[in-house]
């Protein structure tokens, strides 16, 4: 009888050192591993499953799954929350409440939602204002708030998402329902003072609104009344140039409504008021030396200024920059015109008798502008004009968002409105949506005020 001899070495390498083994090795020469426990390969190779059926070979009784209706077929599985569970004591927990019947509105815990409204594939580019709710919105929310008791305190206000409508939009700005940004508060601004008004969007390409605007209203020491418009638009290649046209906007404003009762005339208070522009925009440039050095490639902010003042006779505009300043006569059948010459590259062309107007503005570097406001500017020189108009007609105070699309005097008197003069909020809403509907490449701006102006409280409130 035969003792049994040990197994060869099945395996390239040892199972205990990995070290390389040689054909017919019974031992690991390295660390003396007994290759006899090693178990056999297998003739045969796996089967390896398709759409995650496997074929079971003729003659093989498989073994019955654990917990299955004895056909192969496993048993349901069930989720943890099914089961029968007991509280911390150990007592069993409360049944579930009854199913709804179909149909009845599904109810929740109190302040908790799991419900996720469907979301739109896109969402508008010029999304309503959040700080708006129509009178049917708040009819509803008012119908199914419950009445507050004597001692509430009274709620605040709760912004509700402009892209889901369900969701409550947060500190950041953003819905905690779907996550949509929320438009912001630049993002498209109106106002109305008496007889004048001005609106300002962003526009369809630009992620914010560069432009800014102050309007109002004063009166001269004789009781005149005055109207005063400011435009400014930012330097998109400049640092902050939304601060920049925010900043210049007011402290212009601001200057000619004081200087103008004091009995300033308006042109002088017109140079005045962009000189005290320039230095709150200068003033956006004194940074610590330290934040200089952590940015050195940052500018100091920048932007473009138009105004215009307009009282009982006279006319008075003022720019540094390529906004512009039109006059749109009440009598159509008599011509328009231009009041102001840009600060750009074309018309310096133009004015040097290099190019005609049609050439230069065609060129890429059209737009190029040579004036602005900023601490970098090479020398600010503030353009101021007065004109005494014979007869009733509409300013218009834009920036170049808005004349792009309507260039020529005679195109911006087309699609100013006719009663612009009575309704300049309306007029001012119909030309924004005039160079929305043209591109919108650029945040617009435009103000109108009617000439002359109208006696104090004439007008729209």
């Amino acid at each position: 009888m035969m003792s049994q001899m040990p197994q060869q070495a099945a395996v390239p390498k040892c199972p205990s050192c990995e070290e390389p083994l040689e054909p017919g090795d019974r031992f690991c020469g390295a660390c003396g591993y007994d290759l006899s426990v090693v178990p056999a390969r297998p003739a045969d190779s796996p089967t390896l499953a398709v759409n995650g059926a496997v074929p079971a070979p003729d003659g093989v009784d498989w073994p019955v799954a654990r917990d299955s209706d004895g056909h192969g077929r496993p048993a349901p599985v069930h989720a943890a929350a099914e089961l029968p569970g007991t509280d911390s004591g150990g007592s069993p927990l409360p049944p579930p409440p009854p199913e709804a019947p179909p149909g009845a509105p599904e109810s929740a815990a109190p302040g908790v939602r799991f419900d996720r409204p469907d979301e739109p594939d896109e969402y508008p580019l010029q999304a309503p204002d959040p700080r708006l709710t129509t009178e049917r919105d708040a009819a509803a929310q008012d119908a199914a708030a419950p009445a507050p008791a004597a001692h509430a305190e009274p709620a605040a206000v709760t912004k509700v998402c402009v892209a889901c409508r369900a969701g409550r939009v947060d500190d950041d700005g953003y819905c905690e329902n779907c996550g949509h940004a929320q438009p912001r508060e630049r993002d498209h601004m109106e106002q109305e003072s008496g007889p004048i008004a001005a609106v300002s969007d962003r526009g369809l390409r630009h992620h914010r609104n560069e432009d800014a605007f102050s309007v109002g209203c004063t009166a001269l020491p004789d009781g005149a009344p005055a109207s005063v418009a400011i435009v400014c638009d930012g330097v998109s290649s400049a640092t902050r140039p939304d601060d920049a046209s925010l900043a210049a906007s007011r402290a212009a404003g601001e200057s000619l409504l004081g200087a103008l009762p004091r009995g300033t005339h308006p042109q002088q208070a017109m140079h005045d008021a962009i000189l005290a522009a320039s230095h709150a925009v200068n003033a956006l440039a004194d940074e610590p030396a330290t934040a200089r050095e952590q940015a050195p490639h940052q500018n100091a902010p920048a932007c473009t200024l138009v105004g215009a003042v307009v009282t009982a006779g006279l006319l008075v505009v003022g720019w540094v920059g390529d906004s512009r300043v039109y006059w749109v006569p009440a009598d159509r059948s008599t011509p328009p015109a231009r009041l102001t010459e840009d600060d750009s590259w074309a018309a310096q062309m133009v004015a040097a008798g290099l190019m005609n107007e049609a050439e230069a503005y065609a060129d890429e570097r059209a737009h190029a502008i040579t004036g602005w406001l900023g601490a970098d500017a090479y020398e600010l020189e503030p353009h101021t004009a007065s004109f005494k108009p014979d007869r009733p007609g509409l300013v218009v105070v834009c920036t170049d968002g808005l004349w792009n699309y309507a260039e020529s005097a005679e195109e911006m008197a087309d699609a100013v409105p006719p009663d612009a003069a009575a309704r300049p909020l309306h007029g001012a809403r119909v030309l924004v949506g005039h160079a929305l509907d043209g591109g919108g490449h650029d945040n617009v701006t435009v103000a109108l005020l009617p000439f002359p102006a109208p006696p104090q409280g004439a007008g729209s409130a």
